[in-house]
């Protein structure tokens, strides 16, 4: 029996039109929700990336600005643009895209962004309010994993969940999310002894690591939920995660595909939390 498909192009756009509906309420009532992105360098991969966030940002309504720099930029100018922006009415969400040059700290460029339209979810505020279960703009996949499972049904509580990856932006978040709704977490990384034991005892696999087709069958318990958050590329040069889907999709419940999967829907939970980030504003007017 072969695994039922989470579509998250599917999810994405009806997401999207949640928000396009938020979006335009907004605008009746005189706040355009607007999106600043920064650019840093030249690198092909996140220009795609910034492309992709701007012309989602336009099809929902949104004010959607870029701001590019060389990669020479100083990292003190890279934090006045930024402090400019967190002084900016008509801008709700500031977003740096990463990677930036070997010369600036990526953790002083995170820090020196509003909190309040910190709307990648990686201000330490943030990420402390989401540790205690308080209101705060989640990290954009692991918050696209988690409606992606809540759309298709999947119930999280008391399910042992294993992460595999120990990122910043993806395998901390995620199982913290998960622990915020009951499951029981165990966190797998680099170092980890045995990591076939640890993932076939999983109801639900989250594999974030980066390793092209890494996980086989073999990794998999039969009927577990298989979310594939890697995107990498085979030796073919073709898109593919970090599961090796056409074997594990005839071992799981449910599996994500990469393309398709995870992908579309970290950009829209991005523009969830730039019109958060309004509403809010809307909320204090």
């Amino acid at each position: 029996m072969s695994a039922q498909l989470i579509s998250g192009t599917e999810i994405a756009k009806k997401k999207k039109d949640e928000i396009a509906e938020g979006v335009k309420r907004l605008k009746e009532k005189g706040i355009t929700p607007g999106l600043a992105v920064i650019l840093v360098g030249d690198n092909q991969a996140s220009r795609t990336y910034v492309k992709n966030k701007q012309k989602t940002c336009i099809e929902l309504g949104m004010h959607s600005v870029l701001v590019e720099f060389p990669e020479s930029i100083s990292e003190a100018e890279l934090l006045n643009k930024i402090y400019e922006l967190n002084e900016d009415k008509s801008i709700h969400g500031i977003l740096v895209q990463l990677p930036l040059p070997k010369h600036i700290n990526d953790t002083k460029v995170i820090e020196a962004i509003s909190p309040l339209k910190d709307v990648d979810g990686f201000h330490p505020i943030n990420i402390g309010r989401m540790m205690t279960r308080q209101d705060a703009f989640l990290p954009c996949t692991p918050y696209g994993v988690m409606v992606m499972l809540e759309e298709t049904g999947i119930s999280i509580e008391g399910k042992h969940v294993v992460v595999i990856g120990r990122s910043n932006i993806v395998g901390k978040p995620a199982g913290q999310l998960f622990l915020n709704q009951n499951a029981t977490v165990t966190y797998c990384h680099s170092k980890t002894k045995d990591l076939k034991y640890h993932t076939k005892q999983a109801d639900i696999l989250v594999c974030a690591i980066g390793k092209a087709n890494f996980i086989t069958a073999e990794y998999v318990k039969e009927g577990a939920v298989v979310i594939d958050v890697g995107m990498n590329r085979n030796a073919e040069g073709k898109l593919c995660g970090d599961v090796l889907f056409d074997e594990v999709k005839e071992k799981a419940s449910f599996i994500t595909p990469v393309p398709k999967g995870v992908g579309p829907m970290t950009i829209t939970m991005l523009m969830f939390n730039t019109l958060k980030a309004a509403q809010k504003v809307e909320e204090e007017m």
